[in-house]
C-alpha cells in the first residue's frame, strides 16, 4: 500500500488553490491572439451586456468572456460558426474552477491581414501627399446643387435627403446611384464622381454609405477611390460608417463628416437661421444709416447755425478761393520742375557734347514733359470746374432753403419776450412787446388784442 504524503504547513482550500493557478495563469498569458470558431453564443447577457461564447477548432475548445465594457466597442455581431481572432488574458472564473479566455478585442479571422494591406496603402498615398491638410478646401457656404454618391437603398440616402430638405427646402439634390461594398463597388463609387466633374453642375459632393463591418467598407479604402476623390475639382464631403468608422476616403475627402445626417448638415445651412441672421444686420445696417443721417443733420444746421443763412453763399466762395490758390500752387510747383528737368538736360548737355543723339532726346524729353504738362493742366481745370459746378449748385440748394425768400414775398419772422421766434399767437400776452423782422430793415409793435385760432379773444 502506497503511503501518503504527509501534509505541509497547513491544508489549501478548493478556493485558495483556484486562486493561486489563477494567479499563475494570468501571470504567465497576460495577453495573447487566439483563432477559433465561435460556438455555443449566447448574446448579450441580460443583466449587464457581456458576451460568453467558446472558440473552438479541430482540437480543443475554450471558454471566453467578453464583458460589456469591450463588447460595446465591437464592429459586427458575433454568431455560431464565424472564424474571429480574439485578443485577451487567461484567467479562472474561480465558482466553477474553470479556466478563460477574457476578451479585450476581437476582429473577424483575416481582418489582420487587411489591416496589414490597408496601412500599406496608407502610408504609400500619404506620401504622395493626398492626405494633407494644404489641398483640403471649403465647401462652398451656400451650394445650390448637392451630388450624392451612394447606394439608392438604404438608410443613408435617406437620411441625407431629409436633413437636406429640411435645412434648405430650396436645395437641389443630384443622386449617383452606385454600389458601395462587394465586387465592383470601388470602381462605381470613382466613375460616379468622375462624372460629377465632367458634368460640373454640382457644387458639393457627399460620397458615403452606413455602417458595417470592415469588409463592408472596404470599397472606400479602395486606391481607386481614394485617387477619385483626391483628384475630383467639386469639393467633397466624405460620409462613410459611423463616427468611430475611419476610411482612407475619409482622409481624402476635402471634409469628413461622422455620418450621412451630419454630412448634410455641414453641407447647407440652416435656412431659418440664415432668415434670421439676414434680418438683424438688416436691422443694424438700417439703424447704423438712420444714426448716420442724423449725425450729418446736426452736423449740416450746426454749420448753418454757426455762419447764419446770409452767409452760406461766403462760405461756398471761400471754398471756391481756396480751390483756386490749390490750383496756383499746383501750377507753379509744375513750372519749378519742368526749370529743374531743363537744368538738369542742359548740364547733361554740356557734359557730354553736342552729339548728334542727345538733342534729339532732349527734344523728345521736352515734348513729352509738355503733353504731360499740358494733361496735367487739363485734368486740374475740369477738377476746379467741377468743384465750382457742385459748390454753386450747392449754393443754389442753400439759397432756396433760405426763410429770406419768404420774408421777400412779404411775411415776416416776429420775436417775442427772450428774443424767442412766435409761431402761435397763444405764446403772447396783451401788452407784449414784439419785434416783426421785415426782409429790410425791423419794427418793434405791442400786443393789444390776442385773436385765438377760431376768432375768439
Amino acid at each position: 500500500m502506497a503511503t501518503l504524503p504527509a501534509p505541509g504547513d497547513r491544508i489549501l482550500s478548493v478556493a485558495e488553490l483556484t486562486r493561486a493557478i489563477k494567479e499563475v495563469l494570468v501571470g504567465a498569458f497576460p495577453g495573447v491572439w487566439v483563432k477559433g470558431e465561435i460556438t455555443g453564443y449566447k448574446g448579450p447577457h441580460p443583466n449587464g451586456g457581456h458576451l460568453y461564447f467558446k472558440l473552438k477548432d479541430a482540437g480543443a475548445q475554450l471558454e471566453c468572456a467578453m464583458f460589456r465594457s469591450s463588447a460595446m466597442r465591437l464592429g459586427f455581431t458575433p454568431r455560431d460558426g464565424m472564424e474571429v481572432e480574439a485578443f485577451g488574458e487567461v484567467s479562472v472564473f474561480e465558482t466553477r474552477g474553470q479556466h478563460q479566455l477574457v476578451i479585450k478585442q476581437m476582429r473577424v479571422s483575416g481582418v489582420g491581414a487587411l489591416l496589414a494591406r490597408l496601412e500599406e496603402l496608407k502610408r504609400r498615398l500619404a506620401a504622395e501627399g493626398l492626405f494633407d491638410a494644404a489641398r483640403k478646401r471649403k465647401p462652398p457656404r451656400y451650394p445650390r446643387t448637392i451630388g450624392v454618391v451612394t447606394s439608392p437603398v438604404g438608410a443613408a440616402v435617406r437620411d441625407v435627403v431629409k436633413v437636406l430638405r429640411a435645412r434648405w427646402p430650396g436645395i437641389r439634390i443630384v443622386l449617383a446611384p452606385v454600389r458601395v461594398q462587394g465586387e465592383g463597388a470601388a470602381e462605381d463609387i470613382a466613375a460616379a464622381i468622375a462624372r460629377f466633374d465632367r458634368w460640373g453642375g454640382a457644387d458639393l459632393l457627399i460620397v458615403g454609405r452606413g455602417g458595417g463591418s470592415i469588409e463592408d467598407l472596404w470599397a472606400f479604402n479602395e486606391e481607386t477611390v481614394v485617387r477619385a476623390i483626391a483628384a475630383a475639382r467639386t469639393p467633397v464631403i466624405s460620409a462613410v460608417g459611423h463616427e468611430v468608422d475611419v476610411t482612407l476616403a475619409d482622409l481624402a475627402a476635402d471634409v469628413r463628416a461622422a455620418t450621412p445626417s451630419n454630412a448634410a448638415e455641414i453641407a447647407v445651412r440652416d435656412a431659418r437661421e440664415t432668415r434670421h441672421r439676414v434680418e438683424t444686420l438688416a436691422r443694424r445696417a438700417d439703424a447704423r444709416v438712420r444714426t448716420r443721417l442724423d449725425r450729418l443733420r446736426s452736423a449740416l444746421e450746426a454749420l448753418l447755425k454757426q455762419h447764419g443763412f446770409r452767409r452760406v453763399h461766403d462760405l461756398f466762395q471761400n471754398w471756391q478761393q481756396r480751390t483756386d490758390d490749390l490750383r496756383d500752387r499746383l501750377d507753379e510747383g509744375v513750372r519749378a520742375l519742368l526749370a529743374a528737368a531743363r537744368e538738369r538736360l542742359l548740364r547733361a548737355r554740356s557734359a557730354w557734347g553736342l552729339r548728334e543723339a542727345l538733342p534729339r532726346r532732349i527734344a523728345d524729353t521736352r515734348t513729352t514733359l509738355a503733353r504731360s504738362r499740358g494733361a496735367l493742366d487739363d485734368a486740374i481745370v475740369e477738377r476746379v470746374h467741377d468743384r465750382r459746378r457742385r459748390a454753386l449748385a450747392l449754393g443754389d440748394r442753400m439759397r432756396a432753403l433760405s426763410p429770406r425768400l419768404v420774408l421777400e414775398r412779404g411775411y415776416a419772422l416776429v420775436r417775442g419776450p427772450g428774443d424767442r421766434f412766435v409761431s402761435n399767437a397763444e405764446q403772447l400776452a396783451a401788452g407784449d412787446t414784439v419785434t416783426m423782422e421785415f426782409a429790410r430793415g425791423q419794427a418793434d409793435a405791442t400786443v393789444t388784442v390776442i385773436r385765438k385760432e377760431g376768432g375768439g379773444e
